[in-house]
């Protein structure tokens, strides 16, 4: 209880932070003020898509509505909220997420769970979280990238491991916000949970389907166009885009078949990737699992910016819980080092760098694949030697 309490203290404390930016005028929580003039756009009837920015939007923030037509009217109550306040109710109910996904992972089934045995054990988790990279630069900008990990987490990890009957429903609401945790369906349907699967994928193709009858021009506009432009959410080779997609088109000086090669590595990459997950699921290592289809998916999206690397949280959690030091140490220090803020990077600096820049430059997309790959040859080696057992 002690250690509920002051991790909610830290989350209260990050609320009364948001006061003080709305009392003071101050400008934070960019994406967060595009949620809410997205929810004001769609009561005013304007379109959603458009090259010129909201009207809804202060006159400090520049960026167009990237989201899906369904994630307008799931933005409304941001509407109730003032201009000013919006980030820090975002900000808030992102630490209470990552305090869900922490304790969560700490409590994970076959594992000791150290919410029993150690008070501090959230409080702490809370504290070293915020410094990462992803996590405090999703803060930063107001991104939802924790609560969308939060409702997957919740899904994969409570719902469905209770066969639940409202499992996949939250993954489904995640993707019709944003189009990527869609990676998480085929994931239900690789583990075995087909009806949580199918639950998931018409939970989104429901909210999207109510759009083409609320707003048919915009959500028309959106899957023709918006949704298979890239480039609409910024430049795909600034060094923020931690995708194998952002890799490619860094060394090949944005050359017009690096898409293709990116999706031809994800593919090679998918078969160790789907077998690790399976495996992993097999031998009751769910969160472990999740935790590969998130970083492949992170690779796999066209645009993965290093906000939305996020997963570094549960991932370290994990470490943590399975007494994985060395590697929780390596994972801490990847993510605490801000090393992709010190890399240069902006107009056409990623296409002079050398091979240190550009190992550093890369760092968050070469540590999931060689993860992958890693994780993936030492289960091979536990097969060649038991091939009967699944359990470690």
């Amino acid at each position: 209880m002690r250690g509920r309490l002051l991790a909610g203290g830290i989350a209260l404390l990050v609320l009364a932070l948001g006061v003080v930016v709305w009392l003071a005028g101050w400008h934070l929580g960019a994406d967060s003020a595009v949620y809410r003039a997205g929810a004001m756009t769609l009561l005013h009837g304007d379109p959603l898509y458009t090259r010129d920015v909201l009207t809804a939007l202060p006159d400090w923030v520049r960026l167009p509505f990237t989201y899906t037509p369904a994630a307008a009217p799931l933005f409304l109550p941001l509407a109730l909220v003032p201009s000013g306040l919006v980030w820090g109710v975002i900000a808030f109910l992102s630490v209470v997420a990552l305090m869900v996904v922490i304790t969560v992972v700490l409590s994970s089934p076959g594992h000791s769970s150290l919410l029993g045995r150690s008070w501090w054990a959230l409080p702490a988790g809370t504290a070293i979280a915020l410094a990462l990279e992803p996590v405090w630069k999703t803060l930063f900008l107001g991104q939802i990238n924790l609560i969308l990990m939060a409702f997957v987490v919740l899904d994969v990890l409570v719902l469905s491991a209770r066969g639940s009957r409202w499992a996949g429903v939250l993954i489904g609401v995640a993707a019709a916000i944003k189009l990527t945790p869609l990676i998480f369906v085929p994931h239900l349907f690789f583990t075995g949970r087909w009806r949580d699967g199918l639950r998931a994928l018409g939970t989104f193709v429901a909210l999207e389907a109510v759009m083409f009858a609320v707003i048919p021009v915009d959500a028309a506009r959106f899957w023709r166009d918006s949704a298979t432009d890239p480039s609409r959410v910024g430049s795909v080779h600034w060094i923020f885009n931690q995708s194998l997609n952002g890799l490619v088109n860094r060394a090949s000086h944005l050359a017009s078949w690096s898409l293709a090669v990116a999706v031809g590595v994800a593919a090679v990459l998918a078969v160790p990737a789907v077998w690790l997950v399976v495996r992993l699921h097999r031998r009751g290592e769910d969160a472990a699992a999740l935790l590969v289809t998130a970083f492949y998916g992170l690779l796999l999206s066209p645009v993965s910016w290093s906000h939305h690397w996020v997963w570094c949280v549960p991932l370290l959690t994990l470490l943590v819980v399975k007494a994985r030091w060395w590697a929780a140490a390596a994972v801490a220090a990847l993510f605490l080092s801000q090393i992709v803020m010190l890399v240069p990077n902006g107009g056409d600096a990623e296409f002079g760098w050398g091979l240190g820049w550009s190992v550093l430059g890369n760092v968050y997309v070469l540590a999931a694949a060689g993860g992958i790959l890693g994780l993936a040859a030492r289960e091979l080696r536990l097969v060649r030697r038991s091939p009967q057992v699944v359990t470690v």
